[in-house]
Formats: structure tokens, sequence, C-alpha cells
């Protein structure tokens, strides 16, 4: 399926590794120019090089972290600048700690908004006037499965995210009529590095094994194994297109059926 991304500009944030690394490299290949972040220049500086000696494609690295707005005010305005225009947005941060409710405080909790909920704000509020301005685009924020389904010992991830989903469906809303096409990915159990956190977490919290604590997870999905970052971009990059031009306010889990709702 062709899916015209060829010349189009995207943000991809926290792009360096993982979920938003495979998205970015996903949207390169198909022609995409890109723009990454991440807080440490280093990495985001290499990663993009990695990206363009596969692509063939320019991919624009930008220090920034997601918890300050005028790093996030700073990554919008240099994709622009660089190349003149904006047609995607890719939200994504890094996941809250993990823990009970009562692992964590006031602050932990204000952290973990700032992280989740607010960066999503934030880069909606930086990149809206771009795409407007484009005649038109995507916004495709990251979450989790966690929003759709809460998981146990992740009370701040549950939280936060599902407030992304409110606000993502309120945006949809209102800039469908300027052809802004809103939509929420969930991963579910997908081998990252968040991931594998989360397994020495279990770990430690249960006092078990890397092959007990992945077989709970994996007996949870009937697809019977974990994801890729290569299958959850691919889904990316079919929102991002002219492809998915009838589809808005929507929260697609990518989970391997793990999902169990209606």
């Amino acid at each position: 399926m062709e899916l015209n991304l060829t010349g189009k500009v995207a943000c991809v944030a926290a792009s360096s590794r993982g979920l938003g690394r495979a998205v970015a490299e996903r949207l390169s290949i198909e022609g995409t120019r890109v723009a990454i972040c991440a807080r440490h220049g280093e990495d985001v500086r290499k990663a993009a090089a990695e990206i363009e000696a596969t692509s063939g494609n320019p991919v624009l690295p930008v220090e920034a972290d997601m918890r300050r707005k005028e790093d996030i005010d700073h990554f919008i305005a240099s994709a622009v600048q660089k190349w003149g225009r904006l047609d995607i947005l890719v939200t994504n941060a890094g996941g809250p700690p993990s823990g009970p409710y009562s692992a964590f405080d006031d602050q932990a909790w204000l952290e973990a908004i700032n992280l989740n909920f607010m960066s999503t704000v934030r880069l909606c509020y930086a990149a809206i006037p771009h795409l407007r301005a484009t005649g038109g685009g995507r916004i495709i924020t990251m979450t989790s499965i966690s929003a759709l389904q809460p998981l146990n010992n992740l009370i701040l991830s549950n939280a936060a995210r599902a407030g992304v989903h409110g606000f993502v469906k309120s945006l949809a809303n209102e800039l469908a009529s300027d052809r802004i096409l809103v939509n929420a990915v969930c991963p579910g159990p997908i081998l990252t590095d968040r991931m594998k956190d989360l397994f020495a977490a279990a770990m430690k919290q249960h006092h078990a094994s890397m092959e007990e604590v992945q077989q709970v997870w994996v007996e949870q999905i009937p697809l019977g194994r974990l994801g890729s970052p290569e299958e959850f971009a691919n889904v990316v990059a079919f929102l991002a297109s002219e492809r998915a031009s009838y589809l808005t306010g929507a929260f697609i889990p990518i989970d391997g059926g793990m999902h169990k709702g209606l």
C-alpha cells in the first residue's frame, strides 16, 4: 500500500530509542522528513545518523526534554524552521515509575502528569498552528494499553495516560474542521527498554526469574508473544498517511489482543 508520505514533515518526540525511534525510522523510510528529540544530545544525534543511513532521508536531531515547555516549543520550531512546514506530530514521553498508590507522594503525581499529560498538551499547542498553516495534518499520541485497561502496579501511568485520552477525544472534535486528525495508539507488551524495566521491577517484587515474569505477560496475550517496535511503528505510519483519511478520535490498541474491552 502506498502511504503517500514522501515530502511530508514529522516531529516524533522522545525518539532516540524504543517505540519513538521505531516510529521515526518507519516514517523516514516512507519518505518523510523527520525531526527527532531526546534529552541527551549525543543519543539523539547518533539515532538521527543511524536512521538517515537506513532510509536515505534527512533527519533533524534536537536536544529536548519533554518535561520542559521551552524545550518542546524549541523542538517544534526547529523542524518548521528547517523545512518550512509541519504535517505530522507524534507525541511520546517515557513512562512514570511503576508501583502501587502507597509508593507515591504528591510530587510524584505532579511529575507523572507533567511527563505524560502536559507534554502531550504542550506538543499539540506548539504544533497545531503549523498544521493549520499546512492545511491539515495528523496528531498521533502514544499512550498505553493501561489507558484502556488499567494494569496492576502502574497507577501513575493508568491515570495520566487516561487523561491524555480525554484530551485526544476533545481535540479530535475541535480540529476536525481544520482537517487535522487526532488519534491515540496504545501499545501493550512490546519488547522495549521500558518493558524490560517493568520486568525487572516485577522480578524484584515477586522474587521471580525473567522467564517467569515474561510468561505472566504472554499468558494474557491471545497471540502468545510480545510485540516488536517495528509492528507498532507500522500502525503509526498508516495513521500518519493519507490512507487514514476518515479516522479521528480513535484509541487503537496494539497489543496482540490483550485488551479485553468491547
